[in-house]
């Protein structure tokens, strides 16, 4: 990212969880420990099913007396409700805040400019009044900054950052291996250990229970971890949701996101997934990268 450019991530959507439960509400929901959360530090998370399969994801900030849940906005909806769903007797506010708030992200290089600022993911510092915090998943993506909308462009001049491109951010995101969009597509066709939120910092498996936790601890204590989701560059043709990834007649696994920036569930223990090869789908050739971080 150049160090002036600022990406106004206008896919983005923000939820706010207050209230006396507030903080017992969302541990015994989330895939992270919402004890990580705190005015210096930011987490990264998910929303599982009973059977660990995936849901939802986004990043939680604290904010005042409550947290901000980060979400993207084709998700939000579904995570309102998902969440009333679960509020039961709860002494928990659940608002979205879509309309009020926005997120924009700049370069990891900007963000050390700020005093305070260090190398942490997750490290979250204020900006005036407003938070803005290494991306908890992966410092190559930067920081993020939520902010009131009509205070936005006056902080942006004042920060000498500058609008480009959210394309670039989204390529940014997908080279990474991290899903910058359509995550509604993911949902239930894979379990979240598959999703590699353990190396994106979203999962904690020494906290109690939350949903989804019996079924991702089995598949991380007992190596059973066969399929991760991986990027695809697609070399020509087109690409279908849902259908199989074939190395000659094998089939190596399912693309799941198809659009401008798809993802695949890989089969990537098998001997028949190289890195380097070409894949094969109905109508399309297509590479898989294994993202740089998975094997640090």
């Amino acid at each position: 990212m150049n160090l002036k450019n600022v990406y106004i991530l206008d896919d983005r959507a923000i939820l706010y969880v207050n209230g006396d439960d507030a903080k017992e509400f969302l541990q015994n929901l989330i895939s992270n420990d919402i004890n990580k959360v705190s005015e210096e530090n930011s987490c990264f998370t998910s929303l599982l099913t009973p059977q660990g399969k995936f849901l939802y994801e986004f990043i939680i900030v604290r904010h005042k007396n409550g947290f901000l849940l980060d979400c993207e906005k084709s998700q939000a909806d579904g995570l309102y409700k998902q969440l009333i769903i679960y509020k039961l007797r709860s002494k928990v506010d659940i608002l979205n805040l879509s309309n009020e708030f926005v997120v924009a992200a700049f370069s990891y290089d900007k963000f050390l400019t700020f005093d305070g600022a260090k190398d942490n993911p997750g490290l979250t510092l204020k900006y005036r009044e407003d938070p803005i915090l290494l991306d908890p998943r992966n410092k190559s993506l930067g920081a993020r900054l939520i902010i009131n909308l009509e205070k936005l462009y006056l902080s942006l001049k004042k920060l000498d950052l500058h609008n480009a491109d959210l394309k670039e951010y989204y390529s940014l995101s997908h080279k990474l291996g991290i899903v910058p969009k359509d995550l509604n597509k993911l949902q239930n066709k894979l379990f979240g250990i598959e999703c590699n939120y353990e190396e994106l910092n979203g999962i904690d498996f020494k906290k109690g229970c939350y949903v989804g936790q019996e079924n991702t601890a089995r598949i991380k204590l007992k190596n059973k971890l066969s399929k991760r989701l991986f990027p695809i560059n697609l070399i020509n043709g087109k690409l279908y949701e849902g259908e199989s990834i074939y190395n000659k007649d094998i089939e190596i696994g399912k693309v799941l996101i198809n659009e401008e920036y798809p993802f695949a569930l890989i089969k990537y223990l098998d001997k028949n997934f190289e890195e380097n090869i070409e894949f094969k789908t109905k109508e399309a050739a297509i590479e898989i990268k294994k993202p740089y971080w998975m094997w640090e």
